[in-house]
């Protein structure tokens, strides 16, 4: 029999989304719990190690305060390095990796450390019970109210049942739906269902995003650092794309523009057969970058493997019969990827392989130079009140900036989905920056549920721009706010979204705290 404790409100998922609703709520006032199924809080920042996606407006607005905060952190983390160059010193703006795709790419354990930082005051006074290496495993509800959740300690097997107002899902896959039983949805919707330009036409709920696992490297010229051949090489050496005429172990990857390959470059300034430019690999997602420090401390270039070769895409790791299978693959591809660059990859000097390329477990946390978990691209996504289409944001669907009565913060990226699992298909296309309502964060049935990630009321296809770092980021911050508003008014979130006097209080109470709820219309456009 688990023993029960008590909380205002229970999150489950430390992704940066539940990091940000605990945040929010602890700083509400609330008696909170938050728990992760690994030993790292921070989801795409830390344990999946995926460097900040961004708009082009980042560093001016378009995001909330606490996330310009943690942004200013990070590089004064880098700045008042003991080895950082005099150069680096002195810039406002800088990317502390030097990504050609982030513009604040940086190790995994800085961005651990400053969300640790974050939590911190609260952890020390009470207000905030940390639970690392815990995961939901059961319910109780009735009347559609969540009264608590069973928690597992993976280590120690051992259960604690968590009692609550409300309760968050934090998770990266919306693990707390099924659990609690709230109306969802997953994969690609249909036309008819959405009628989106873009949807498929027929509804396929195991069609979803690929997922990641992400490997550090850095490149050690001269030396040896060849893995052991990974148990499913010969798989994935004969496995070809879907969409084109190259093996997937190749240099070769999806262009979204025109449904077919496109051929990458593993170093800058590499051309290609017609001597074109090729898009480098190597720098695309690094996070330490040497030529940002004195020369007496020169650490070698470390990237993170999140390139279009090791996209998974064979199975999904939720709603499927497989799952073990499914992440066994997911991490031999992109093992069987790094052995490929190590002993075949053709070289631009006539040669194959580089064999210094080195796995980096030190900055990720583990053994195996893997991250602690998948990038996981799309979520279970609740049935909400409002759901974001694309008719609502497709900059070629839409003729100006989108808006939505019921605001409750901003976010900005392409319509980008990568090669997804059951019809292969990927899709890339303009949109405006958007406001995330209200609506798409109350499920339809479930009273005292609400979704901090990328869980939210959204499609297969509008996923794809809300599923970005500053988004969730600002979902999580606002869910947190949300449940302690609903708490402090005796409210229920429909009574707060429906009521014009509650909607304006608490869209006043989420701009004392920072949180941008309009784009500025004269400055922004299509991306």
């Amino acid at each position: 029999m688990s023993v029960k404790h008590h909380y205002d409100i229970v999150v489950i998922g430390a992704s940066i989304g539940g990091v940000l609703a605990a945040y929010s709520a602890a700083k509400s006032g609330k008696k909170v719990v938050l728990t992760e199924e690994t030993d790292w809080i921070g989801g795409q920042l830390t344990s999946q190690a995926v460097p900040p996606d961004e708009h082009k407006w980042i560093e001016e607005f378009g995001c909330t305060s606490t996330y310009r905060s943690y942004r200013n952190k990070v590089r004064d983390y880098y700045r008042s390095h003991p080895f950082i160059s005099n150069d680096l010193k002195d810039k406002d703006l800088f990317c502390p990796g030097g990504s050609s795709v982030s513009r604040l790419s940086h190790e995994p354990k800085v961005a651990l450390h400053f969300l640790n930082e974050l939590l911190l005051p609260f952890i020390n006074n009470g207000s905030l019970t940390l639970l690392l290496n815990h995961k939901a495993v059961s319910s109780k509800k009735d009347n559609e109210v969540i009264s608590e959740v069973t928690i597992e300690n993976l280590n120690t097997k051992r259960q604690l049942t968590l009692t609550g107002l409300y309760f968050l899902d934090g998770t990266d896959v919306g693990d707390l739906l099924p659990i609690t039983d709230t109306d969802y949805v997953t994969g690609a919707e249909s036309k008819d269902e959405t009628n989106e330009l873009h949807a498929n036409e027929t509804r396929d709920p195991y069609d979803m995003q690929p997922v990641t696992w992400v490997a550090a490297v850095d490149y050690v010229e001269g030396e040896n650092h060849v893995i052991e051949k990974p148990i499913e090489y010969e798989f994935y050496k004969k496995l070809m794309q879907p969409y084109d005429q190259y093996p997937i172990l190749s240099w070769y990857g999806p262009d979204s523009s025109t449904g077919k390959a496109k051929q990458f470059g593993m170093f800058p300034k590499e051309k290609g057969e017609n001597g074109e430019n090729l898009f480098s690999l190597w720098t695309y997602r690094r996070i330490v970058a040497p030529h940002h420090y004195t020369e007496n401390f020169q650490p070698n270039d470390i990237t993170l493997i999140n390139w279009p070769q090791n996209d998974y895409f064979l199975g999904n790791l939720f709603e499927d019969d497989n799952i073990e299978h499914h992440r066994h693959m997911a991490k031999q591809l992109t093992l069987s990827f790094v052995y490929w660059l190590q002993t075949e990859a053709p070289r631009k000097d006539g040669g194959v392989g580089y064999p210094g390329i080195r796995l980096r477990g030190d900055v990720l946390g583990t053994e195996d130079g893997l991250a602690k978990y998948p990038y996981i691209r799309e979520s279970r996504r609740i049935k909400s009140l409002f759901t974001v289409n694309e008719n609502h944001i497709n900059a070629n669907v839409v003729k100006q900036l989108p808006t939505f009565y019921d605001t409750v913060g901003v976010g900005c990226y392409h319509i980008d989905l990568h090669i997804t699992t059951k019809t292969n298909k990927f899709f890339y296309d303009h949109s405006w920056p958007f406001e995330i309502p209200l609506g798409s964060m109350i499920p339809v049935k479930t009273k005292n549920l609400i979704p901090a990630c990328k869980n939210i009321g959204t499609t297969h296809l509008t996923n794809g721009c809300f599923r970005l770092h500053p988004v969730e980021w600002n979902i999580g911050e606002v869910a947190g706010y949300l449940a302690s508003y609903a708490i402090d008014n005796n409210l229920s979130l429909i009574q707060i979204r429906n009521n014009h006097n509650h909607l304006e209080a608490f869209q006043a109470l989420l701009v004392e705290n920072g949180i941008e709820l309009h784009w500025p219309k004269d400055q922004v456009t299509p991306i």
